[in-house]
């Protein structure tokens, strides 16, 4: 039995397909740690979802920024964007069965000291507080309400989490932390505005991964493309998942017994 991270899919379902072959996935043993953006951007979002949903208790899958758009556009809180790839799913036959899947997908996983989440976690963040702050939105996610809370979800303030906090502004803060960031300053504030390599980050910010924790988890994360699954001068044991399968990178497993990695090229770099 083995268990594999793997990062943002965003519709590239022949590499997902490719990558499980060479990994000779088994979903009656093994077992996979998706880091959320299943959908979006690439070519096959539906297809994606329908593999991953037939996975069943073989996936543990996190929801991205992309996932919840998608959630979003669907429930009325949202218009799709140009860049979207996201109608055939809206269009689909089953749409309602995979959206009611996707939407009580949690945004946090964690077993023992391993935990993962589409953006990270960050420094000011004890495991338990993570865990409660993730299962606060969940919990929202699957009532009623959720429908309202799309509707005001969207927006980059507050700019970080507070504990006293109330409201949409607590939910939406939660929600930009562990599904957004990227770089934050050493009080937790996130900048929304700088989205490539380490070379760009705003003054006083740095790579959530660069600031200190009190204590050592294994902290899996995707989001972050640019990095091309690398933590530079990290102080924390941060993982990068995502290498950009669909800019033309790659899509890449990390076993998460021995450390090491397998990739596929995108199919588009190929081309």
């Amino acid at each position: 039995m083995a268990t594999y991270a793997i990062g943002d899919l965003q519709g590239c379902h022949a590499e997902f397909v490719e990558l499980l072959e060479r990994l000779d996935f088994n979903p009656r043993h093994d077992r996979l740690w998706l880091a959320g953006d299943l959908v979006n951007r690439g070519p096959a979002s539906l297809a994606c979802l329908r593999e991953v949903m037939a996975l069943g208790d073989a996936a543990e899958v996190v929801l991205g920024n992309h996932d919840l758009h998608l959630l979003a556009v669907a429930r009325g809180g949202a218009r799709l964007k140009r860049r979207d790839t996201l109608s055939e799913i809206l269009e689909a036959p089953d749409s309602d069965v995979l959206l009611d899947w996707l939407q009580v997908r949690p945004l946090l996983v964690r077993q023992g000291d391993t935990l993962m989440s589409h953006a990270g976690i960050p420094p000011q963040w004890s495991l338990e507080q993570a865990e409660e702050c993730a299962r606060e939105v969940e919990a929202m996610l699957r009532s009623e309400a959720s429908g309202g809370f799309f509707e005001h979800m969207y927006g980059n303030r507050p700019r970080r989490y507070k504990p006293g906090q109330e409201g949409v502004d607590r939910l939406r803060a939660i929600v930009n932390t562990l599904t957004r960031m990227r770089f934050i300053d050493s009080e937790g504030r996130l900048d929304f505005d700088a989205k490539e390599g380490l070379e760009c980050a705003p003054d006083g910010y740095a790579p959530w991964f660069q600031y200190p924790r009190d204590d050592d988890p294994r902290l899996l994360f995707g989001h972050w493309a640019a990095l091309e699954g690398t933590t530079p001068a990290s102080r924390v044991r941060a993982e990068a998942l995502d290498t950009g399968c669909v800019w033309g990178g790659s899509l890449t497993a990390l076993n998460l017994d021995s450390a090491t990695r397998i990739s596929v090229s995108s199919h588009q770099a190929r081309q």
